[in-house]
This record gives C-alpha cells, structure tokens and sequence, in this order.
C-alpha cells in the first residue's frame, strides 16, 4: 500500500450510488424495452422464474435501471463531508453530479473511490450520464487512456492484491478491520422494494451515505492512517 501513501485524501471523491429499475413493474415497461428484457433475462431466470418474476433485478444493469441516488464523501482536513444527490429525475440528478466533478475534480491529481466501482459504480455512472445526453466528465472518461492515467481507486481490488478469484463485499471488510457496519436495516436486494414501493427517501439517503462512509474509513485503513470519528462527519 506504499503507493497510497503518496495521495492526498483531499484529492479524493469517495463515492457509492444507489440504483432502481426504469419502471415501477414489468407491465409498465414498453414493448420494445420489454422484448430486450425478455432476452436478457433468459440469463437469470431459474426453474419456473418469468421476465416479470425478475424483473426487480433490472437496477443493476445499465440498460434497465436507473441511478437513485449518489452520495460523495471528501475530506477537508479532519473533516468528512457528505452530500446526496438524489430524486426521480436521474437526468438532473446526474447533471449536478456531473457539474460537481467538472467544477471540482477534473485535474490529473484528482481521483475517484468507491467499492467495486470499476466494475459497477464508474461505468454506470458515465453510461447513465451518456444515455441521458449529458457531457461526459473527463474523470469519467476513460478512452484511449493507458490503465495509470485512470484516476479510478476500487477498495475491493486493492484488497485483492492481484488475487481475483473471489469477490469481498464492503460488509465483510468493515467487519474485519473492525469498522461500524454500513448496512444497517437493509441492504441492496432491499432497494426495488424501498424505492418503488416505499418511496422511502431517508431510508436510501442514510444506507447511501453509510456506505460512502464506509468506503473512506476503509481507505484510511489501508493507509495505516486513524479512522473518521463520527464527530468529524458533516452531512451538506
């Protein structure tokens, strides 16, 4: 972990988003939408399992869900402060988003991190971003970039330390290095019916910023650096 020691926690935006399905059920997803889905879930139905029976699992694809919410965490001296963005309308949700990375965090010192994030919060950000006509933030933008120009920190594979047979939830590193646990009353399987049914905003908010949290504290951990006291944390 020698190379972290080198960068500036103020540099980073630790991140985490919260994703839903497009629509509220199967029978409200139009016609041509509602064949590709057919197609795609050919690959996670399971005995007697219907399209619609899986259809609860469309957030975690780009193509059918949607971003809920994002939440950032960025130091400022011992500080950590965390903000929300968040509501139905993913297109103006991602146009803050997108002005906050512009504005702030569009230098080659500055970096992105979050849990898995090279495999699912990055990319589904900027997928999102595209789908809904938006500028691409350079952070964001990977193309024609060589893999050390890619300011992208993914706590998941730095624990993996090159190993990539299995896969460690955000969970399970909290417990080990003896950090509050994110998930609190629910957790991401929870989302569809939180989101859709619930329309419980306080509920997605906390989870969000605790894993956000979570992430940073994480971080600091493998740095060998003393973890965020709960007094040092603000809420924007």
């Amino acid at each position: 972990m020698e190379a972290l020691k080198v960068i500036n926690p103020e540099k980073i935006l630790f991140l985490d988003i919260e994703t839903s399905p497009q629509y509220p059920h199967y029978g409200s997803v139009p016609d041509s939408f509602k064949k590709l889905w057919d197609h795609k879930a050919k690959y996670l139905i399971k005995e007697k399992d219907t399209p619609s029976d899986v259809y609860k699992s469309a957030g975690i694809y780009y193509e059918f869900g949607k971003v809920i919410s994002i939440t950032v965490g960025m130091f400022t001296g011992k500080t950590f402060r965390l903000k929300t963005f968040y509501g139905d309308d993913e297109k103006i949700m991602l146009e803050e988003f997108s002005e906050l990375l512009i504005k702030h965090y569009n230098t080659d010192a500055h970096y992105l991190c979050a849990h898995n994030g090279k495999e699912f919060d990055f990319p589904f950000l900027a997928r999102r971003i595209l789908i809904n006509g938006l500028k691409l933030p350079r952070i964001l933008d990977n193309a024609g970039k060589k893999p050390w120009e890619i300011r992208h920190l993914d706590t998941m594979e730095l624990w993996k330390f090159g190993d990539y047979k299995n896969y460690t939830s955000l969970n399970l590193l909290a417990e080990i290095f003896g950090i509050p646990s994110p998930k609190g009353d629910m957790d991401g399987s929870m989302m569809y019916k939180v989101y859709w049914e619930d329309k419980d905003w306080e509920r997605i908010i906390k989870y969000n910023q605790r894993d956000v949290l979570t992430v940073a504290q994480v971080f600091l951990r493998f740095k060998g650096e003393k973890l965020i006291e709960e007094s040092d944390v603000v809420i924007a």
